[in-house]
């Protein structure tokens, strides 16, 4: 079942177009991830799927309800967190969850019982009594995400939540996200941290330019776009000669790092490696160590926006 359906969505500032008829589908119960730079469109679709703003053309429906025409029955259900800070200065961080509770209509006891969950979840009971205006960024920004699971939700805005958080609170935000999303919960999220979209994201979709240029599993965006393979070969000692050897194959870039190590990168990675290999054997040249290397998502995120780029140039 869908969760999101977008139709030829579009959204225009003047002549600016910011999102450029857009379709999307979003499955129940998964973690969406929606990449692309700074500029590309993603916080105007957020603010589109989540009703802060109308779109100029085109159909979203959000939990199988019209989101145009009916906004706050959406409101009702979704949660959202975007990147701008939100913070209550003087309320202790415990109180600030309390108090999102009680905006959300949740009862007394349960707003006790799921702040404590959510102080334990987060790490946050040393500082439980901390004013927020006193916290660290990086501390803020996890009351800000924690807040928004105090009450129920069945789909979950996202906007670059682990901005500030140091590695281990990163994993740990990462891994309470996976576990929410097997109660059946929705999640769409944006990242510029590339390693978390495939860590976490079911599916992804990449936009450049009010466009969708690339959706896919993280899986089959590297089966069908990563073509392209690192290979590092170290060798034992240095020989001047060879970067000007090595210049003359075809169809690769390769790289030279003090003198030793050789990085080569191909989408005809395997017979780029036997001419190398052969050259380095013609010369006497032994080899201390040699990988291969899969097209990273990182990578194929930037090749997709080149190509973009390049196209719409």
């Amino acid at each position: 079942m869908s969760c999101i359906i977008v139709e030829s969505l579009s959204k225009s500032y003047g002549s600016v177009k910011a999102v450029d008829k857009i379709d999307l589908s979003v499955d129940s119960g998964q973690v969406f991830g929606f990449l692309g730079p700074n500029g590309a469109g993603k916080s105007t679709v957020i603010k589109l799927l989540t009703t802060a703003i109308q779109p100029s053309n085109g159909k979203i429906s959000i939990l199988g309800i019209d989101a145009i025409k009916n906004p706050l029955e959406i409101r009702k259900r979704i949660g959202v967190v975007l990147q701008q800070p939100s913070y209550e200065p003087t309320l202790s961080v415990e109180k600030s969850l309390e108090k999102y509770g009680m905006m959300w209509d949740v009862d007394k006891k349960n707003r006790k019982k799921r702040a404590k969950e959510l102080l334990d979840a987060f790490d946050l009971n040393e500082i439980k009594n901390k004013k927020n205006e006193d916290l660290s960024i990086g501390q803020r920004r996890r009351v800000q995400v924690a807040r928004e699971f105090m009450h129920d939700m069945d789909l979950l805005f996202l906007d670059e939540p682990t901005v500030g958080l140091d590695p281990a609170a990163r994993r740990k935000l990462l891994d309470f996200l996976k576990n929410k999303v097997k109660t059946g919960l929705t999640i769409f999220f944006t990242t510029h941290v590339l390693t978390e979209a495939e860590y976490l994201c079911d599916n992804i979709a990449i936009i450049n330019k009010g466009k969708i240029m690339a959706i896919d599993s993280p899986e089959q965006l590297q089966t069908s776009l990563g073509h392209q393979k690192t290979v590092k070969i170290h060798i034992l000692h240095v020989h001047n000669e060879l970067e000007q050897i090595l210049a003359e194959i075809k169809n690769c870039k390769i790289e030279f790092n003090s003198g030793t190590n050789i990085t080569i990168n191909s989408s005809d990675s395997e017979s780029v490696l036997l001419e190398v290999l052969k050259i380095l054997n013609e010369n006497h040249i032994p080899i201390e160590d040699l990988s291969a290397m899969p097209t990273s998502l990182e990578e194929i995120f930037l090749k997709v926006v080149e190509d973009s780029d390049a196209s719409n140039s």
